[in-house]
């Protein structure tokens, strides 16, 4: 079975690193100099989360719903 699974990615200014979080899964973290490894060490670290989860844990995360931004004056 293939589940698909949102990150959010980031760009840090002062290292210049990618950064990726899996909202929906705790620990799911990582950084790499490219998008494309950035993808790769991704998917590694969330296969090793999951390993560590029975699958009741994994039919409660969360549903991916949209990202919004927002524009405030300051």
């Amino acid at each position: 079975m293939t589940n698909s699974y949102t990150a959010y990615i980031e760009k840090d200014n002062e290292s210049g690193l990618y950064i990726g979080v899996v909202p929906s899964i705790a620990g799911a973290r990582t950084c790499a100099a490219t998008i494309d490894e950035l993808q790769i060490k991704l998917k590694e670290v969330i296969e090793l989360c999951l390993e560590e989860m029975d699958a009741e844990d994994i039919a409660q995360f969360p549903v991916f719903a949209g990202i919004s931004q927002i524009e405030v004056a300051i």
